[in-house]
């Protein structure tokens, strides 16, 4: 019991590190739709964003700033996993069912994907 004890305390600087990457990633995300979200459409999509989508996509820009300073310093770290795992999926498939998809399509879900393993494990050890 002493050793899990030890391992969970030899963990966190592991899972701040981890969660603080994910952080700064989806945070810079976010203020990139906030700011530009024509560019970020078209280099994830293909496409700029015209039309009701600009609106829609600062929102997506606040959610992800707002889910990024949230899990900066804290224990949020299934939340981020779960919405880092989810955003894999989500873009994953787009690229697979034929929809928009742009340069950076891709890498973005290797990003998600990587986070998601780094996210897991970092969980997985926590507990």
């Amino acid at each position: 019991m002493m050793q899990d004890t030890v391992a969970k305390a030899r963990d966190r600087p592991l899972m701040r590190k981890v969660l603080a990457l994910a952080a700064v990633g989806e945070i810079a995300t976010g203020l990139a739709l906030l700011l530009v979200p024509s560019l970020v459409g078209q280099l994830l999509m293909g496409q700029e964003l015209t039309g009701v989508t600009v609106p829609l996509a600062r929102v997506t820009g606040i959610a992800l700033v707002g889910l990024g300073i949230a899990c900066w310093p804290g224990p949020p770290l299934l939340g981020m996993l779960t919405y880092s795992s989810a955003v894999a999926l989500v873009l994953g498939y787009v690229g697979l069912s034929g929809g928009p998809s742009g340069m950076l399509l891709w890498p973005a879900v290797a990003v998600h994907v990587v986070l998601s393993i780094l996210l897991g494990v970092t969980w997985w050890r926590s507990r």
